[in-house]
């Protein structure tokens, strides 16, 4: 907890390397949920980079029991230890420090370094965690190797796993029992795991390329094994994956994921231990979704695959998060889209990525928390696990293979290895092995790792019909940050160009390698270019940004006849999905406008014969078909207004909704029977997207539904044979304005011994129109309900403040009261958490004058409490930062 008003700012420039190095780590714990003991026997020795003699060691929340160097007792005097922070000045060359402290497992409502969930001990080390077990050099340059004895009562934890190979266990007395684990590869501490629980385990020995057998496992509490089936052959698939497409091998004889109910992260990639979030691990037809599978698929691949991107090779300092989390998620990326193996399936796996950036990381981009991939400073690191980090440090990655091609990635990734296994290393050393490996000037693709914002890219195009030439003229623009004045990004810009009959014509431009494709990559350096296409002989439709070969915001005049010819038939689906979103945007932003002026709302035939002629369109993927039906969210569309109504939002968007599912009810009642799934369940693509389409078309049924459509609903509901039809009949009937609670008190007693799915059954109440602040301040009453499980937490407050604009920026201000009471109580038990949620206020200064003032009030309540901690001090800080 922030114990003054000043906490201190890290600058990436300040960095310097550790004075210490370590070799190896040797941990003892004497596990007891109110007294655990940590004996640490650590090796040291100085490192000639570094001019400094002290060792400094951080620890949290630690009693110190004993310090002892080269086998002699230190006493007070001989050592500083200064708050978080225990140093000894002018050590010797080579130190072993014998190091034993006590902690209280059970009183850590953090969830950061060691604790109890459910009766069990877990640990969460990234990113600043370990620091809460032993003093130690908490960063991610200091690697070594661990050896770990676990020992615990074998009556209450049987199980005792840490990083590594399972080396020795046996039997203690007084009912206690013992493992020693040892990991034969260097890691930061950030990456120590260990777990001593009651557990059961879904086993099998799987062979690698090389003829290698492993062991692979999937630890959960018993009552689960049932859930195991598809996190175990994700981690197969994800292995075979990584061996065919990078050549990367698992490296350890056995390979771990336990799963957790109390959980801040999705995942965590310690080496060989990977623990889990229990949301990301157990599935099966009757709890599960298509979508939680589709989430099981790509977060056991982003851990496994951390093994190499991430593990084998760390990051130097924290500054460089997303050399590890960017190329990791555009590595899960593309593992998701090669595990569906079609072209449509590659095509709405981007969909949802470019959804996401839109959703989430263009507005963080644009707000007071913005910050480059690779960020300059912070005040807490656990504030910087962003979308910027993850989604658009993705999308830098994804631009190296756009510019480099596939096998040129590869090139790139075999050099990155080759020179850097086993080291701690920057985003730059990344970049180089790319610019290396292909023979290619990347210097001022440095810009995307240290520039915050998002980049405006401006087209214009000239048809020169005589000439039969087509110009395209790109400028780009991002806005200067407040101690930053932008330069020119290196922006991969994917071209094709669209007939009359809606054909791609070949292209033909000045350089010699981009002669008659459909599609080619044109690479913005300078404020502005032209680029030239000959023998062009009727003017195109142009098509631009094709599968969003970078994440900029692309601003061209497109004419609706223009949109609807792309739309209509545009080769690349993104574009094509892109096309009916700018067509429906320009709409909604009309009637928004409408709304506030109260003048009458209308929507015109031509774009309800465009979504009517995509419905019935059997020849399109319909995962395709229900993406591209989905109108822009109420939050996309605020982010395109200077001043935000989100009740007029609102109210303009019903109307869209209530005006298609009237116009298109014959149309829709037909897919939803069209594109059933009979038979046993499988979350394959073609299945998932069925259902997708089905239920989008029965949630438009019940927008104004008569009697026969809320009875299609309860049929759905009472005899679906998976989650996610059950479940999207429910929040269909939630919807409708119907009276639900019959339904939802039917499905609470069936799952109510299933924790994620009463966090659906909270979260899908939290999110609909109807639910205002007093109901969610009722549903917290629910006996089901607790603030210290994180996902509970975000199944229901995080839900109504993200997901329920409308409700959440009541004219009364009364939500904003309700957010800022629970980030004052979520930050005294669990400060990442408070601080998650205390994002959901940062474009505050984008509304109207009164809502301004309500979230202002809100803002400060939250900033005068007295002991909020340094996570959510960070978020409110800048968010009122400049406020008059």
């Amino acid at each position: 907890m922030r114990t003054d008003s000043s906490p201190q700012t890290i600058f990436r420039k300040d960095y310097l390397p550790p004075s210490y190095l370590v070799d190896t780590v040797e941990l003892g714990f004497d596990l007891d949920p109110a007294r655990t003991i940590v004996a640490n026997r650590v090796t040291l020795r100085h490192n000639p980079l570094s001019k400094s003699r002290d060792i400094v060691l951080h620890g949290e929340e630690l009693e110190l029991v004993q310090l002892r160097m080269n086998g002699k007792p230190l006493q007070a005097g001989q050592y500083e230890l200064n708050g978080n922070t225990l140093t000894i000045r002018k050590a010797p060359l080579a130190v072993v420090l014998e190091i034993e402290t006590l902690t209280a497992p059970a009183k850590n409502t953090t969830l950061s370094g060691l604790y109890v969930s459910n009766g069990n001990f877990f640990t969460q080390c990234e990113a600043e965690g370990f620091r809460r077990i032993t003093y130690f050099p908490d960063r991610p340059d200091v690697m070594a190797k661990y050896t770990v004895m676990l020992r615990a009562d074998k009556a209450l934890y049987p199980v005792l796993l840490s990083n590594g190979n399972l080396v020795e266990q046996g039997e203690l007395d007084d009912g206690r029992h013992y493992a020693k684990w040892e990991d034969p590869f260097k890691k930061p501490s950030y990456l120590f795991a260990l777990v001593a629980a009651r557990l059961v385990c879904q086993e099998e020995r799987y062979t690698l390329q090389s003829g290698r057998e492993v062991l692979l496992q999937v630890w959960v509490e018993e009552g689960n094994l049932d859930k195991t089936d598809y996190a175990m052959q994700s981690l197969k698939n994800s292995i075979r994956w990584d061996e065919e497409r990078f050549g990367l091998e698992l490296d350890l004889d056995r390979f771990m994921i336990v799963a957790v109910g109390d959980f801040n992260m999705g995942a965590m990639e310690n080496k060989g231990l990977n623990i889990f979030n229990t949301k990301f691990v157990l599935a099966n037809p009757r709890v599960a979704t298509d979508v939680d599978y589709a989430g099981i698929e790509a977060v056991v691949g982003h851990e496994y695959f951390h093994n190499w991107t991430g593990n084998r090779v760390t990051c130097r300092d924290w500054f460089q998060l997303s050399l590890k989390e960017g190329l990791t998620v555009f590595r899960d990326q593309e593992f998701s889209a090669d595990m569906i193996g079609t072209d449509s399936g590659r095509a709405v796996t981007r969909i949802d990525q470019v959804r996401t950036l839109r959703q989430a990381q263009f507005p963080e981009d644009a707000g007071p928390m913005a910050h480059p991939v690779r960020p300059d400073s912070f005040v807490e690191i656990n504030n910087f696990y962003t979308v910027t980090i993850y989604e658009k440090g993705a999308e830098v990655v994804r631009m190296y293979q756009t510019l480099v091609g596939r096998d040129g990635f590869r090139k790139g990734m075999d050099l990155y290895f080759a020179r850097h296994d086993g080291q701690a290393v920057e985003c730059d050393d990344f970049r180089a092995a790319m610019a290396d490996a292909n023979g290619r000037d990347l210097s001022q693709f440095e810009r995307w790792y240290s520039q915050a914002g998002t980049p405006v890219v401006r087209a214009e195009t000239r048809y020169d019909a005589a000439a039969k030439t087509f110009d395209i003229t790109l400028r780009q623009h991002c806005a200067a940050s407040a101690d930053q004045q932008q330069l020119p990004f290196h922006i991969p810009v994917a071209v094709g160009l669209l007939g009359a009959d809606g054909r791609d014509l070949p292209l033909k431009t000045d350089a010699q390698d981009r002669q008659g494709h459909a599609t080619v990559v044109l690479e913005l350096r300078r404020e502005e270019q032209t680029f030239r296409f000959h023998d062009i002989a009727e003017r195109p439709t142009p098509s631009i940004l094709r599968d969003f070969s970078a994440p900029v915001v692309l601003e061209y005049d497109y004419s609706d006849a223009e949109l609807l010819h792309l739309f209509s038939h545009d080769s690349d689906p993104v574009n094509r999905w892109e096309a009916g979103q700018r067509l429906a945007m320009a709409r909604l932003l009309k009637l928004t406008a409408a709304v506030a002026a109260g003048a009458p709302l209308t929507l015109d035939d031509t774009f309800i014969a465009a979504q009517r002629a995509l419905l019935v369109d059997d020849s399109l993927d319909p995962a395709f078909r229900e993406l591209a039906l989905i109108l822009p969210s109420e939050t996309i569309i605020a982010e395109r207004m200077a001043v935000v109504e989100p009740q007029a939002i609102h109210t303009a968007r019903q109307f869209m909704r209530r005006t298609l599912a009237a116009a298109l009810k014959p149309e829709l009642l037909a897919q939803y029977h069209a594109n059933q799934t009979p038979g046993a369940y499988s979350p394959d693509a073609l299945s998932a997207g069925k259902r997708a389409l089905k239920n989008l078309a029965l949630a438009y049924l019940l927008i104004a539904p008569r009697e026969a459509e809320l009875a299609l609903a309860r049929r759905q509901f009472a005899e679906a044979g998976n989650m996610t039809d059950r479940a999207a009949a429910l929040v269909a009937l939630i919807h409708s304005g119907s009276d639900a609670g019959a339904h939802l008190h039917s499905f609470y007693q069936d799952f109510e011994q299933e924790a994620l799915v009463v966090d659906k059954w909270f979260a899908m109440q939290a999110a609909a129109p109807g639910t205002d602040v007093a109901a969610v301040r009722q549903l917290m009453e629910h006996p089901a309900f607790t603030l210290k499980n994180p996902n509970r937490a975000r199944s229901l407050i995080f839900n109504f403040t993200n997901g329920n604009p409308s409700q959440f920026h009541a004219a009364d201000g009364s939500a904003y009261e309700f957010w800022a009471e629970h980030v004052i109580k979520l930050d005294a038990l669990n400060p990442q958490v408070a601080a998650r949620l205390a994002r959901s206020m940062d474009r505050w200064r984008r509304y109207t004058p009164a809502l301004q003032a309500h979230m202002q009030r809100a803002l400060e309540r939250v900033a005068a409490h007295a002991r909020l901690s340094n996570d959510v001090l960070e978020v409110v800080s800048k968010a009122l930062a400049g406020a008059q």
